[in-house]
């Protein structure tokens, strides 16, 4: 089995950072995309960030200049450092990620809460 656990959420005021972890653990041969997601009250989820293997990435226009996904491949760990934090990055922000075990598996963590708010 693989495991996704997040942490870093929590209540900040406009204008602050956070910056969330992930961390995948058990019988994983490699990770390919590494992903962060979030979910507002009666909305979609939607992608924030992705971090390929080789460490190129992808913002949405939405977090283009304010988010920073990176991952460091020795400890299976995923980051977003989130600046400039606004009202609306509420949310339950989610990691994914899609790792090779004994077969191919996409794996969700359990959400960790983002409240931006003074």
């Amino acid at each position: 089995q693989v495991q996704l656990v997040e942490s870093g959420g929590g209540l900040v005021q406009p204008g602050g950072s956070l910056r969330l972890s992930c961390a995948a653990s058990g019988s994983i041969f490699s990770i390919n995309a590494m992903d962060w997601y979030r979910q507002a009250p009666g909305k979609e989820r939607e992608l924030v960030a992705r971090v390929f293997s080789r460490g190129n990435t992808y913002y949405p226009d939405s977090a283009k200049g304010r988010f920073t996904i990176s991952r460091d491949n020795a400890n299976n760990t995923v980051y977003l450092q989130m600046n400039s934090l606004k009202p609306e990055d509420t949310a339950v922000y989610y990691c994914n990620a899609v790792v090779q075990s004994y077969r191919t598996l996409e794996v969700w963590g359990q959400g960790t809460l983002v409240t931006v708010s003074s």
